[in-house]
């Protein structure tokens, strides 16, 4: 795929052969540009008449043939490995998110989708290019329950949105955690972590607080025992408010 300026000099005219492959076999110093390695003769006549000849062989290397990683799309944020061989040295380009731009098989983090470009050099300095693009999916949002504060021995539901499967965890107190609304019952304040997954296989968390509130600690007072007709004061402690039954 290059060319090479050739030179002789020593003479009045000039004549090179194979021609096919010169811009002007009948020049001293044609452009050549063969696809295999070639020989070039030159005949070179001077003022007088007298002829000689010279050769000059053009060896012809081949590109790297370069094979590189699939297309190939991850999740926002996430990583891949590229890959390509063929060569001794590898170059790519943008160098945005790349581990390193100088080896075969760098590690990606596009934050963007992202085409990178290879250029293969072999051991002959010649060089081939190739390139892979890495297309990004956008995160899920995963919107769980609001906070939410319960007496100790009760439950409460959880429900997460956003995505099309779910895992909570820790799976304390939790009803099923590989659902997105499980009902949990702690018996001590919890954060719940939940992972939503979408359909592309990329997944986001969000979280939500249960707070367990302890029962008060409530007195009636003795038992006691009265006479028909006579009348007792109850007293109770330890809340707020009070309800008897029966009234």
């Amino acid at each position: 795929g290059d060319s090479v300026q050739l030179n002789a000099t020593g003479g009045t005219s000039y004549t090179w052969t194979p021609a096919g492959s010169l811009t002007n076999p009948n020049i001293a110093n044609p452009i050549a540009f063969p696809n295999t390695t070639t020989t070039y003769v030159v005949t070179v006549t001077d003022g007088l008449g007298c002829v000689d000849t010279d050769t000059v062989t053009i060896t012809v290397v081949p590109l790297p043939t370069v094979t590189i990683s699939n297309d190939t799309t991850i999740c926002d944020g996430a990583c891949v490995q590229l890959n390509a061989t063929g060569g001794t040295s590898y170059s790519w380009s943008p160098t945005t998110g790349l581990s390193n731009p100088n080896i075969a098989n760098p590690i990606a983090c596009p934050t963007a989708n992202t085409t990178y470009v290879v250029t293969v050099s072999n051991a002959a300095n010649c060089t081939a290019t190739d390139s892979v693009t890495i297309t990004l999916n956008p995160l899920p949002t995963i919107t769980a329950s609001n906070d939410t504060t319960i007496c100790d021995g009760a439950c409460a539901q959880l429900n997460a949105t956003g995505g099309t499967s779910y895992s909570w965890s820790p799976i304390t107190g939790l009803s099923n955690p590989n659902i997105a609304n499980p009902t949990t019952c702690p018996t001590v304040t919890i954060t719940y972590i939940v992972t939503g997954t979408d359909a592309n296989s990329c997944t986001n968390t969000d979280t939500v607080i249960v707070t367990v509130n302890p029962l008060p600690s409530t007195n009636a007072g003795n038992d006691t025992t009265i006479c028909i007709g006579d009348s007792v004061q109850l007293n109770a402690t330890g809340g707020t408010s009070y309800t008897w039954t029966p009234a």
